[in-house]
Parts: structure tokens; sequence; C-alpha cells
């Protein structure tokens, strides 16, 4: 027997729209102290190594709450092609105004251009080559696109299975779900071979490729909240505190930089922080206070997207052309420049061209009144949409 949808539901969920930009920061924290010099001496190698696996978990968290947001947006008379024309809409125009922003970077700096990584990159397809080179050869965090327009390709397919399931069976999913990343790190520490990443390292590329980037490895973590909302929706998950629930995402953060590299990387993470987009949906759905909900980090949470997008052009760029000569505080100075440049293109993107893009192709369909249409209707074209403003 599936399962009917008894919480109320709102249209939005602004906690989860600011925890966005708090997962952001994390991945920032990563490649601004990941063999850059902006921090130096001790204190740079004390960040390197409280940082050095904080992109896990929030990759992690953004893949488990796109399922859980498409889910709980979906509507019952949208269509397979209008879903995924409003996914590309949110997501493709300012990926490729990142990738023609690498471009220019890479023409600057005289880098090599190679037609594998350029079209795979342009197309969002990297994830599925396993050659590092070309996951992360034009815009490095450009990848986890590759993985989200296969879940965005998967989804209509995987709502309609994932309804139909009773409230135990969705449980007994869930779990199985956060087990199968360890599952799929020990298939790679076993079996996948290949040529170290580093000269007698342990890691090989087609490991990390495997556990970290392959789409089909990922999308555990996107059925994971597809799974976790309906179970919300349902009203059968009891109602998790923002503050323990951070402190279990917290201490799960701690906890994940303790165990083997190779175990640390994909969803391993996702048993984390599926706790805090629960505590922020209820809070939301009940109506009751979250820190999340404040107007700014809400905002932030929006330009997030660009954010992550653009972050990484400012870092490598700050570090190839000016840190090298500079003192310690002007490194540090111009750390914080690249965070303040970067919010300053993440607001323009979001505002100049993801919003009113969305705001004109992007809005779902109305319900239609008067009578329903025949089954066989409803079973051939209707699928689950996104809220225009998720």
């Amino acid at each position: 027997m599936a399962t009917d949808a008894v919480r109320p539901k709102t249209s939005r969920l602004p906690s989860l729209s600011g925890m966005r930009f708090i997962a952001a920061l994390p991945v920032f924290a990563f490649h601004a102290t990941s063999g850059m010099n902006f921090l130096r001496g001790d204190a740079g190698e004390f960040f390197t190594d409280v940082f050095k696996d904080a992109g896990t978990p929030s990759v992690s968290f953004f893949f488990v709450l796109s399922g859980f947001i498409l889910t709980w947006s979906a509507r019952p008379r949208d269509t397979v092609p209008g879903f995924w024309r409003r996914r590309m809409i949110k997501v493709y125009p300012n990926a490729l105004v990142a990738f023609a922003a690498t471009v220019v970077i890479m023409l600057l700096a005289s880098d090599p251009i190679e037609a594998k990584k350029f079209f795979t990159s342009l197309f969002l397809v990297q994830s599925w080559v396993p050659e590092l080179p070309v996951l992360t050869g034009m815009n490095p965090v450009a990848w986890s696109l590759s993985c989200e327009v296969f879940f965005y390709l998967s989804f209509p397919l995987l709502l309609p299975l994932v309804r139909r399931l009773s409230v135990r069976a969705l449980w007994a999913l869930g779990g199985v779900l956060l087990v199968v990343p360890w599952l799929v790190a020990l298939l790679a520490d076993k079996v996948v071979e290949g040529t170290p990443l580093v000269p007698g390292g342990a890691l090989t590329h087609h490991q990390l490729w495997f556990v970290y980037f392959f789409p089909p490895t990922r999308i555990v973590e996107f059925v994971l909240g597809i799974v976790v909302a309906r179970l919300v929706l349902s009203g059968v998950v009891p109602r998790i505190g923002l503050i323990p629930a951070a402190l279990f995402a917290a201490g799960g953060f701690v906890l994940n930089a303790q165990v083997p590299y190779l175990y640390s990387l994909g969803g391993t993470a996702a048993f984390w922080v599926v706790p805090l987009i629960v505590a922020g949906a209820t809070a939301d759905a009940d109506g009751t206070r979250s820190v999340m909900r404040g107007r700014v980090i809400v905002k932030l949470g929006e330009m997030s997207f660009a954010f992550y997008l653009v972050h990484t052009m400012f870092v490598v760029s700050a570090h190839r052309w000016l840190v090298q000569d500079m003192s310690d505080g002007a490194a540090l100075a111009t750390l914080f420049g690249c965070l303040a440049g970067s919010l300053i293109v993440s607001y323009a993107m979001f505002t100049w061209v993801e919003a009113p893009l969305v705001r004109k192709f992007g809005s779902a369909p109305r319900p239609k009144t008067g009578p329903p249409a025949p089954p066989a209707a409803t079973a051939a074209a209707p699928l689950a949409a996104v809220d225009a403003k998720e």
C-alpha cells in the first residue's frame, strides 16, 4: 500500500535553502586550503588538516537534499518533459556561464583545452569518464552537475516506484541505502584496481572515480532523499530539533575524517546529514522556530548554487597569480577577497541569470480544474515536478 502525505506540506522549505549556503562553505574551505598558499606555517597545516575531508559530507548533503526537495515539490499533473525542462532551466544556464568563464581563464593562463575535457564538461557528462584530468580538467566542481543530470533523468522513473512502497518498506529501503555506500567502498577497495593517485599510494584513480564521481554509485544518496521525503510527508518521522541534528552532523564530520580515506568518500556521510535535512523540513512544515529561515541566510542559500560553481575560479586564480610572493597577512586578506568576490559574482548570476530564466521558463503548471483525466491518460504522462523556486 502506498504512503499518503499526512504532514502539512508548505510550498517552500526556506530552512533547507539556508542550509545550502552553510553546506557550501566547507567546500570553499577545502579548496582554499588543499594545496593552496593562503594560510602558511602551523596555522596553514592545521586548517589544511581540518578541512581536508570537508567537501565530502557537503556533496553528500546536496545529493540527498536534491532527492528530498524534488519529492517534496512533486506535483501529480506534471509531465516528464516539463520536469526535465525546468531542471535544465534551473541548472544549465549558470553552468554554462561558469563554463565560459573557465574557458576564458584557461586561455589567459595558456592552459591546454583538450577536446574531451571541453565537450564532456560542456554537456555535463564528465563524471562518466574514469579519468581524473577529464573529471576536474575544466571547472573542478562541475562534475557533481554531471551526477545531478543523471538524477534528474532518473527521477520520473524513481518517484512512482518509491510512492508505491508502504511505510515499513520505506524504512527498510532507507536502511539499505545507508549501507550501500559502505559496500561500494568495500567493493572498490577489494576489486577495483588501476594506477595509484600517488606513486606508491594505495588509492587508485579508478577507485576514486568509482566511489566518488561515478553517477550510478552516487544516485544512492539521491534515492535516499526521495525515501526520506516520503517518510516525512507520511508523518511517521519524529520531529528532530535543529540543534541536535546539527551536533549529530558535526560529530559525523569528525568521525568521517577518522575512517580510511576510501571509506570517507562517496555517500557514507549521508547517515550524518539526513537528520539535518529532516529537522529543517519539519521545522518549516510545522512552523516552528528555525535560525536557518532568516532573510539573509535564505538569500545566501539561493545564491549557493552559483557560489559553488564559481568559487574555485577565484581560489585557483588567486593562488596562481597573486599569493606566491605575498606576505602572510596579504595572502590571508586575498583569501577573504576570494570569498567576497565569489559571493558578489554568485549574487549577480542568481539575480540576472538564474532567477529571471526560472521565472520566465521554469514555472510549474497549475492544477487544472474540472473532472480528473481517465486513468489511461494519467498513467501515460504525469510525473513529478519541482517548485520553480526550489
